[in-house]
């Protein structure tokens, strides 16, 4: 199964509120590359598809990461379905249509060639988390919670203030689970994956 059928799959399974249909019509259109763009411009994803591989990876690794029993039993937390669907596969919606197929010249063994890159150019920019939850919210409603999971999924990086951070986990567990997803499809599931096919 391709990673869209996968994204679509899930998708359709889990996500039933209000406003879900429209919002996977949106990701399915001509105005949105959520299918075919990559995670990023030059780190894990760095290629067509890469942003959907990364959203059903998160979500995969969220699953397995919440669901087990050391999380259920030893810390008796629980997410619905719908809420793990939301926030693992559609974090990083901040990355629709800004990333541009381009190509550049770069010298390699003293040789100058054409290579292929992506530029990147927001035409929206609203942060990050901060985005994704922008995005989502505009079709279906969220609850804190999943909001906040969105917004600081990136954890503790340059970008975000430490002690919201550190509150926002606190406070939600779910926050805490997804960004420790997005660390392990990021840096291992997809990592691992580019330097076995290298």
């Amino acid at each position: 199964m391709s990673s869209k059928e996968s994204f679509i799959s899930y998708y359709k399974t889990h996500i039933t509120r209000p406003g879900a249909e429209e919002l996977l019509a949106y990701l399915e259109s001509p105005q949105s590359d959520f299918f075919t763009a990559p995670a990023s411009t030059r780190f894990h994803g760095c290629y067509e598809g890469g942003l959907c591989e990364h959203s059903v990876n998160v979500y995969e690794a969220l699953c397995a990461y919440v669901k087990s029993e050391r999380f259920t039993k030893d810390y008796g937390l629980s997410f619905s379905d719908e809420s793990l669907a939301i926030v693992a596969l559609l974090h990083d919606l901040c990355k629709v249509n800004v990333y541009k197929a381009s190509t550049r010249n770069v010298k390699k063994d003293g040789v100058w060639t054409t290579v292929p890159f992506y530029e990147f150019n927001d035409e929206m920019p609203y942060g990050h988390g901060e985005k994704s939850v922008y995005i989502v919210n505009g079709f279906m409603r969220l609850s804190r919670e999943e909001a906040f999971a969105i917004r600081y999924h990136m954890g503790f990086s340059k970008e975000e203030e430490t002690k919201n951070v550190s509150a926002s986990f606190e406070k939600y567990p779910l926050a805490m689970a997804l960004y420790v997803a997005d660390m392990e499809a990021t840096f291992i599931i997809e990592e691992r994956g580019k330097k076995e096919t290298k």
